[in-house]
């Protein structure tokens, strides 16, 4: 293992009923609720938080419409109210596209150039509004890491970023607020939080088996729940399984002792949506098993584990390669079973940008850690994946 120092100040509340803290936490404050396309509005997610924001005499202000790929535009519209209403704190109300455009408006409404600076590194991140959360869709742990991505429309660029400072000072997890979360996005959530474990998974330190272990035993829940989710999605225990499975896939535990994992399929699908705009969780079904299919050739052994401790494939009489093939299939087997799309055409995607989504890959330098790949490398996974 490597020195690590672990400290996540985000508290969290979970469970049926903990929007009574929200009052607490806003308090009299000027807050800035920030929301998606309106959907909050039919499940009565809106009418609890307005409830609680009024009982706590809270000076309410709002920013409804953020995508599914937070862009810059919409960043600029709550940075600019941020500025000229004086807003205290920020309420994301939503799932992880809400908070991310929530997190760079946060950093936005203390600088007082253009927050693209900011999320391009040009400028470093010295302040940032304080963020609460209320979330709403169980998929990107956004609700408890430090950890944003927004898209540029007008450069075709999406970038992911961090800060310390964007820590969500509360979040809110009710598994009661995903009950209305369509079939589809569901299943988005559950690929996106197992990306999430598998992305860590995929590192290159040595004598880690508790990580391991924990990263294996949260994928086999995942595994094991996702299906009776998909048969009841009004199921508060599934629901509530799932919840915590994507905060803890991402909130910075799976990745204690290691280098942080690989990452690379998620610069990619980056690249794509930032194209295409494609949901992030059905780029993810695409991709990521074509690149644990390319880097099992050079090393199969982080994959001959996964198969046979995640999935329960035998080695006997397997060489480690045949073993991890299986283990890839296994993946891919699971998430087709899910009707998560398994090819770039699903999007009506071929390869007429692929340059340019490489372009858009290599947009910083390193791309993977278990694997670090150059240009032909993507190509490859890319081509796979039409």
């Amino acid at each position: 293992m490597n020195i690590f120092l672990q400290h996540n100040p985000t508290k969290l509340y979970f469970g049926q009923g903990q929007i009574s803290q929200l009052s607490t936490e806003i308090g009299t404050k000027k807050v800035l609720v920030v929301y998606g396309g309106g959907s909050i509005k039919q499940n009565g997610v809106y009418e609890d938080v307005m409830e609680e924001l009024k009982k706590a005499q809270a000076t309410i202000f709002e920013l409804p419409g953020v995508e599914q790929n937070p862009r810059l535009t919409t960043v600029h519209r709550g940075v600019d109210i941020c500025k000229s209403q004086e807003i205290d704190i920020l309420l994301a109300v939503g799932g992880g596209s809400v908070i991310d455009c929530t997190k760079a408006i946060a950093i936005g409404a203390k600088y007082d150039g253009d927050v693209w600076d900011l999320i391009t590194r040009k400028v470093p991140i010295e302040s940032a509004l304080p963020i609460g959360t209320v979330l709403t869709l169980a998929a990107t742990g956004s609700e408890m890491n430090p950890i944003s991505v927004i898209s540029n429309w007008e450069t075709k660029d999406k970038l992911g970023w961090g800060s310390p400072l964007v820590f969500p000072r509360f979040s809110i997890s009710d598994p009661t607020y995903t009950f209305s979360v369509s079939r589809k996005q569901t299943v988005y959530g559950i690929v996106d939080s197992m990306s999430h474990a598998l992305e860590h998974y995929f590192h290159r330190t040595k004598n880690t088996p508790m990580i391991d272990g924990f990263i294996e035993s949260l994928l086999r829940t995942a595994i094991e729940t996702g299906p009776k989710l998909l048969k009841d999605l009004t199921s508060y225990d599934h629901r509530e399984t799932m919840m915590y499975i994507s905060t803890t896939a991402f909130n910075e535990t799976l990745s204690n002792g290691t280098d942080g994992g690989d990452w690379a399929t998620h610069r990619i699908e980056h690249a794509i949506s930032a194209v295409y705009d494609i949901p992030h969780g059905g780029g993810l079904s695409i991709l990521f098993p074509n690149w644990l299919e390319h880097v099992l050739e050079d090393d199969p052994s982080r994959a001959k584990m996964l198969a046979m401790n995640v999935f329960g494939i035998s080695s006997e009489g397997k060489s480690d390669l045949e073993v991890a093939r299986d283990g890839a299939k296994a993946l891919r087997s699971f998430w087709d079973s899910l009707e998560a799309p398994n090819r770039l055409s699903h999007y009506d995607i071929d390869d007429t940008d692929i340059e340019l989504i490489i372009d858009k890959t290599f947009i910083k330098p390193g791309v993977g850690v278990y694997k670090e790949l150059d240009r032909e490398s993507v190509k490859d996974i890319l081509i796979r994946s039409l």
